[in-house]
């Protein structure tokens, strides 16, 4: 009795003491616990369920935002994505290591990424190493971190040929390339071109402590892909060039998940393909879907062997349609993946188009404020065969209020039983990424003396002040139209195009680099304050201490 009665004690002392902290602790603490009984009702617990989230760093869309070599900056960015996903609830962060024939990490085989300080071959400063940042980052925040990689891409555009480190394998073996629709490609065909990406991924395992090695949906890019002398040298056995091309890929994958478990039996390697192997109206084995679109035929990637052969350890099509979609019902592509990993030890995770989000501008599209994201998320919980979905991407998420809210209600429990059509005009408390961030006072903008009233508050971002384009290009006379991501504006002879993400606009001719991207937050296009100014040729003003824009229409 004496036992339990200072157990009692001692229960009863913890739980003031918790009560009393409450205030003071982290919300994810407690929230965690809170997920996990949530989802544990659906057999599969917080703990191993996937919350992964694509993290790119390709043209600059989420790390870094631009190139730099600042240690510093470097640090500062790679902090807040992971404080940021970790606010939301993620549990896995797929980073963009190679994301062409580069890396933004020190490898002995690719030189450093353009797309990290801005000229290939050029590595950060003070010896400084991005991958190994993330993964200690990761794993202090309870996150895993996987590496992802583009496997056959060498450039963009072949512009980017000439201003290649001549340390490249590419630049190193010219005669393992081909240049397909003015890029540069590795052909998959040349068995030193499979053992180069076979010897990449070999080493990130042995050096870093990564949880997984990840590679998306470059394969083929191509039916028409020049190969036809590689075919007539190295097809023997193959009467059919497009089967020929799957063997390929089936080669590299299968060498892949023997090299990196030789190295490491407990790393996981997974593939994120396109959502659709092949619809059965082309294929019997295909899903209940007719697009003509598929990995099987169009990339001659055959995801569905890699999945039976049990060569990964999980899979994530990319199903980036909704529920109801004319030839790519989301539905019926998850019932149809959730079959073929039935039986296997392959993990299945849905790969979802949180950026379509973004381009849902008006309220009868599904993707509209996060709805149709909402529902393919708790789709996937439904399905026994689903482990978990990964998002994509970063940017998307971090640009939209309505996501945030989604995917902390669905993950942390937060706002429950809110109406997931609520437009994010007034931020949910539950949304906490500090990028953006709205001011406590909000931001008057005056346009010619008028006060403007928004459906999507002005907010602060870094310093920098973001204003609905829309609203205040109309008010200055300006029409605007937006199709496919890319917005264009007109004003008398002025026309105005840029791209959500993007730092560049063009204004008539001249291309101006902006401070921040374009991106979209609460269905509206945030654009800096400076951008506005540039654009329309107007004289702007702002206030610091009463938060106030004024603009005044140009004498032009």
């Amino acid at each position: 009795m004496k036992i339990l009665s200072k157990t009692m004690m001692l229960a009863v002392l913890v739980v003031l003491v918790f009560v009393l902290a409450w205030p003071l602790l982290p919300p994810l603490q407690t929230e965690d616990k809170v997920a996990e009984a949530a989802t544990a009702a659906n057999g599969v617990t917080a703990s191993t369920e996937m919350r992964g989230l694509w993290v790119s760093s390709v043209i600059n869309l989420d790390y870094p935002s631009q190139p730099t070599t600042s240690a510093d900056e470097l640090r500062s960015q790679a902090d807040k994505i992971l404080d940021n996903a970790k606010a939301c609830g993620f549990n896995a962060i797929f980073l963009q290591v190679r994301p062409c024939a580069d890396a933004i990490y020190p490898s002995k085989i690719y030189p450093w990424s353009i797309y990290l300080t801005g000229q290939q071959g050029v590595a950060p400063n003070a010896s400084f190493d991005p991958l190994a940042y993330w993964v200690e980052g990761a794993h202090q925040r309870g996150m895993e971190l996987h590496a992802w990689i583009n496997p056959y891409r060498i450039t963009k555009t072949a512009a980017e040929w000439d201003k290649m480190a001549a340390s490249s394998p590419a630049k190193q073996h010219p005669e393992w390339t081909i240049v397909y629709k003015d890029n540069y490609y590795f052909n998959p065909a040349l068995p030193e071109v499979r053992q180069l990406v076979i010897d990449g991924a070999v080493e990130m395992a042995q050096n870093y402590a990564i949880d997984g090695v990840h590679m998306d949906d470059y394969f083929y890019p191509g039916t028409d892909f020049d190969d036809a002398a590689s075919f007539a040298e190295l097809g023997a056995g193959f009467s059919d060039i497009s089967d020929w091309r799957r063997d390929n890929v089936n080669q590299l994958v299968q060498g892949l998940d023997k090299a990196l478990h030789q190295v490491r039996a407990d790393l996981q390697f997974g593939i994120s393909p396109a959502g659709i192997w092949a619809s059965s109206n082309l294929h019997p084995e295909g899903s209940a879907t007719t697009s003509t679109y598929s990995s099987y035929f169009n990339m001659y990637a055959d995801t569905r062997l890699w999945v039976k052969s049990g060569w990964l350890d999980y899979i994530a099509p990319q199903i980036y349609w909704e529920a109801g979609h004319k030839t790519a019902d989301f539905t019926a592509l998850l019932n149809w993946w959730s079959e073929q990993v039935t039986g296997t030890d392959v993990k299945l995770y849905i790969g979802l188009a949180d950026y379509k989000t973004l381009e849902a501008k008006a309220s009868d599209s599904p993707w509209y404020d996060g709805a149709e994201i909402s529902r393919q998320m708790k789709a996937c919980a439904a399905k026994s065969q689903v482990s978990g979905v990964i998002h994509f991407r970063y940017g998307s998420i971090n640009s939209s209020l309505a996501l945030q809210r989604v995917i902390r209600q669905a993950y942390l429990n937060t706002n429950a039983g809110a109406d997931t059509n609520q437009t994010a005009t007034n931020p949910p408390t539950v949304t906490v990424l500090p990028n953006p961030t709205p001011t406590a006072d909000g931001v008057r903008v005056l346009v010619d003396g008028k006060q403007l009233t928004f459906d999507q508050q002005p907010y602060i971002e870094e310093g920098r002040v973001m204003l609905p384009m829309r609203i205040i290009f109309q008010e200055l006379g300006a029409s605007v139209s937006y199709k496919d991501r890319k917005i264009e504006a007109r004003r008398d002879d002025i026309t105005i195009q840029l791209a959500l993400d993007s730092k560049e606009m063009r204004v008539g001719n001249t291309v101006k680099q902006l401070d921040v991207p374009a991106v979209s937050v609460g269905g509206r296009t945030m654009l800096p304050l400076r951008a506005v100014a540039e654009a329309l040729q107007c004289q702007v003003q702002w206030d610091n201490a009463s938060k106030t824009v004024t603009i005044t229409s140009a004498k032009v």
